[in-house]
């Protein structure tokens, strides 16, 4: 594989569904939740308000939550920090999960399931549309067209703005665009997991956004970033640029293609900070190059 986008002109936006334009490095507020397993609220919640509101002051326009987190407590402490929203805040949530216990995770995407989803979204976001809800994981005890096509009408009533998948294959991609325009996907993707390749490129040539979790390869439900923490040639080229592993592995996504939108997760406003500096980062052909060699 080989990156050709020159920096000058690598995009900084990008239009979800054709219409949304948002800052390709946006938050993802997953971590705002009681631990272990994402379970519970947040438990320094003015804390976590004030991370967020300081995410917006910082250009973050794309928060990225789920039913499941909390669960229902991340998107109301996304609702309590911000709201009322800016006009230009994308807000990007996903149903079809239930989660009774920190250790139990189970797809539900059953028409009722996800009807129930979206109500509950839109009350605890307090919003009257859903810029954009996905599909959490396909249900195996569910058809998948029932799943897309129960979205599709709750998309055809006003309370979604746009469809995404998360967690599919490439057939289930291409399966669901027969049914509605889909906006996005979200997969897990990395520099050192690459096993969604064929979807990105897919992604890529239908300008369908591209927002990979486990960025910095960390587990949803551990602490810990492995490619924060990593040697060798991305640490070798971290110090070049005065920066972290973390800024530089993200970085490379960005450069990776132009319809990968991040969300990279914290709860420290120092980490924001320093992750918000990845847009800067300039890297030459020859450091991409090292990097893309990586696996």
């Amino acid at each position: 594989m080989s990156i050709t986008t020159p920096i000058q002109t690598m995009q900084t936006t990008f239009k979800l569904g054709g219409d949304l334009s948002i800052n390709r490095l946006g938050y993802g507020a997953m971590r705002l939740t009681g631990q272990p397993g994402n379970f519970g609220p947040y438990a320094d919640w003015e804390g976590g308000k004030q991370l967020l509101r300081r995410a917006v002051e910082l250009g973050v326009n794309f928060i990225d939550t789920a039913e499941a987190y909390g669960p229902g407590t991340n998107e109301e402490i996304i609702a309590d920090a911000l709201h009322p929203y800016h006009d230009d805040l994308v807000i990007a949530t996903k149903g079809g999960i239930y989660k009774p216990a920190p250790d139990t995770i189970q797809a539900d995407g059953s028409p009722e399931s996800l009807r129930r989803g979206v109500e509950g979204s839109l009350q605890r976001l307090q919003r009257d549309r859903i810029d954009l809800y996905q599909l959490h994981r396909p249900d195996p005890k569910i058809p998948f067209s029932d799943s897309i096509r129960t979205l599709a009408e709750l998309q055809q009533a006003g309370k979604i703005r746009h469809i995404g998948v998360s967690n599919v294959t490439l057939a289930q991609l291409k399966e669901a665009q027969t049914i509605a325009p889909i906006a996005s996907i979200q997969n897990r993707y990395s520099l050192t997991d690459r096993t969604h390749e064929a979807i990105l490129n897919y992604a890529t040539a239908h300008n369908i956004a591209f927002i990979p979790y486990g960025s910095l390869g960390a587990h949803p439900l551990r602490r810990g970033a492995p490619l924060a923490q990593a040697d060798g040639v991305l640490a070798q080229i971290a110090q070049t640029h005065e920066v972290g592993t973390t800024q530089i592995a993200l970085a490379w996504l960005l450069h990776r293609a132009p319809n990968i939108v991040l969300i990279p997760g914290t709860t420290t406003i120092s980490h924001l900070e320093d992750n918000m500096r990845t847009a800067t980062i300039q890297l030459s052909e020859h450091e991409l190059a090292q990097l893309n060699a990586l696996i």
